[in-house]
């Protein structure tokens, strides 16, 4: 149920005029699949309502309502940012 869920999640943010920009990242609905697409990269957690990415370990790392794994080198050139808080 969860992994339907980010699928969801994931088609809507891909079909939304403003957030389908050249810049965004590749969006994926598993650890694996984000860790395939960037092997020498972080995989991290972006909450894609807030554009805030976790790292595996922190809290919110894969359980925010709306979210996706993407490529941390690829959240930082769209402009998405790391927790401030460490969560």
């Amino acid at each position: 149920m969860r992994n339907l869920i980010a699928a969801l999640v994931v088609l809507i943010a891909l079909a939304d005029p403003g957030y389908a920009q050249s810049n965004r990242p590749a969006l994926f609905n598993t650890e694996q699949q984000a860790q395939q697409h960037c092997p020498t990269d972080a995989v991290v957690w972006l909450n894609l309502p807030t554009g805030v990415y976790h790292f595996q370990g922190q809290r919110w790392y894969g359980n925010t309502k709306a979210g996706a794994y993407v490529c941390e080198k690829e959240a930082d050139a769209a402009g998405d940012r790391a927790t401030r808080n460490g969560q």
